[in-house]
């Protein structure tokens, strides 16, 4: 999954449920710089990062690892 779809896909989750970014990191427990930089295309949150967000928000993230030959 490219992080550009990623990022749009919380951004849109959040935008549909009326979450500003003050009240997506108080309830996932991200800070809110972590939170502005990743939706900026900035930040390289962490695996887990990334799930505190999607449980906030109600969303399943999955990643698929897949080794190349």
């Amino acid at each position: 999954m490219h992080s550009k779809y990623l990022i749009e896909a919380i951004k849109t989750r959040r935008d549909n449920l009326d979450v500003t970014q003050e009240m997506l990191a108080d309830l996932s427990g991200v800070g809110l710089r972590t939170l502005k930089q990743f939706e900026s295309g900035k930040g390289n949150p962490t695996l887990e990062t990334l799930q505190k967000l999607g449980n906030a928000l109600g969303m399943e993230l999955t990643f698929t690892v897949k080794e190349l030959k």
